[in-house]
């Protein structure tokens, strides 16, 4: 799934995305540990892959074409 990054806290390595459809998702440190990145900056594209009921991001990391 696609999202736009919205916050980034690079000290606790927590923010939030944005859905297509405006919905913001929080995730955190884990998540974006296990994206392999380094920092984000708002407004990047990431893909993203969640679980479970309310969703939950398990992964985040830059889209790439």
């Amino acid at each position: 799934m696609q999202a736009t990054a919205y916050t980034y806290d690079p000290e606790t390595r927590t923010g939030q995305v944005l859905l297509d459809d405006g919905t913001p998702l929080p995730f955190d440190a884990p998540a974006f540990d296990a994206g392999g990145l380094r920092m984000l900056r708002p407004g990047q594209r990431v893909r993203i892959e969640t679980e479970g009921e309310p969703r939950r991001i398990t992964l985040v990391t830059l889209q790439t074409f």
